[in-house]
């Protein structure tokens, strides 16, 4: 049985993503969840945020087997077959596979084995390559027997996203309240529904070829890819910002998840507090970031000794239990008990 796959996706950028999954796997680490995260952005910005700079070049310098999503996958763009991944240990019950600024260089071979992928015979190679970071993801959950893969990519629609959406299960979609992330959110939804059915059609083309009789332990994603909601980052106040902007585009996009997303026709107009897809507003969390950030660790854990007093330590507090309630109503969705 594999593990289900949670991937968090917007094909706009800038909508606290990253930090949003940083801080959820922490929370589920803690609440004794084994939880593997796989950064699969090529800017690699969320293993920046669980290693130091002086680990992350060594992994990348030394290129050993394993050791980051593309040396998992590299060997099969020659004539060998995935490495099992060789994990960073983050914290008890946390474990990250480490992304690679070289990722980007996989895109090509991905691009050029999906029509190979409905041909008449030798689909092996094609499949395994399509479907590798799922089979990365499963080796990597089996080693520590976790509970759920969180998965960061980057945004855009391209061929890695393409092949990370075909291995995902849940897609928890991140959004800001301004246009552009209304617009992604317009492009995500088609953009899935293409896929889930393109995979689909491989799959069908897959089980009646002699190849699957050549390959019987060979196993394969499904392609869920069920979006089970979204999160969205409330802005900083600012005096050329008043509150009434924000609420023009938060207020549109309960309508715009029915439509573009579940493709329901003529969706009822919501406002977002009101929307059960809503899964949580996000906060401006103001200096607890960087303050996070520099310490490395989750804005929850902060202490005095890392600077967070006064107001601050309260805030902190305040931001557990944000990231608390969020964690349950994602694990209520995809079936995770905590």
């Amino acid at each position: 049985m594999s593990t289900t796959v949670l991937t968090f996706f917007n094909n706009k950028g800038g909508v606290g993503k990253t930090s949003l999954i940083y801080h959820l796997a922490w929370m589920y680490a803690s609440l004794n969840k084994r939880v593997v995260v796989v950064d699969l952005d090529p800017q690699s910005n969320l293993t920046a945020a669980f290693l130091d700079e002086d680990t992350i070049e060594s992994l990348w310098n030394e290129k050993k087997k394993g050791s980051t999503i593309y040396h998992c996958v590299k060997p099969l763009t020659d004539v060998g077959d995935i490495v099992e991944p060789v994990m960073q240990n983050i914290a008890l019950n946390l474990y990250l596979i480490p992304g690679d600024v070289e990722l980007s260089g996989y895109e090509d071979a991905l691009s050029g084995e999906w029509p190979s992928s409905m041909g008449d015979k030798n689909l092996y190679r094609p499949m395994r390559l399509l479907s590798s970071f799922w089979q990365v993801m499963q080796m990597g959950a089996t080693q520590v027997d976790a509970d759920i893969i969180l998965v960061d990519i980057g945004p855009n629609l391209g061929a890695i996203n393409r092949s990370v959406l075909i291995a995902t299960n849940k897609v928890v979609i991140p959004l800001g309240a301004d246009l552009f992330s209304l617009q992604g959110l317009k492009n995500l939804g088609p953009t899935l529904r293409s896929w889930k059915s393109l995979w689909q059609k491989r799959l069908d083309n897959w089980n009646v070829n002699q190849d699957k009789i050549n390959h019987p332990d060979f196993k394969l994603p499904v392609g869920e890819m069920q979006a089970v909601g979204y999160v969205c980052q409330q802005p900083g106040v600012r005096l050329d910002r008043p509150v009434r902007a924000y609420d023009k585009w938060v207020n549109r996009i309960p309508k715009v998840y029915r439509e573009a997303v579940l493709n329901q026709q003529n969706a009822p107009a919501l406002k977002q507090a009101e929307d059960p897809y809503c899964l949580a507003t996000i906060k401006h969390y103001r200096s607890l970031i960087p303050m996070g950030q520099e310490h490395r660790k989750p804005i929850f854990e902060l202490t005095s000794a890392d600077g967070a007093i006064g107001s601050h330590a309260s805030a902190v507090q305040g931001t557990r239990m944000d990231f608390l309630e969020l964690s349950k109503r994602i694990a209520q969705q995809i079936g995770l008990p905590v």
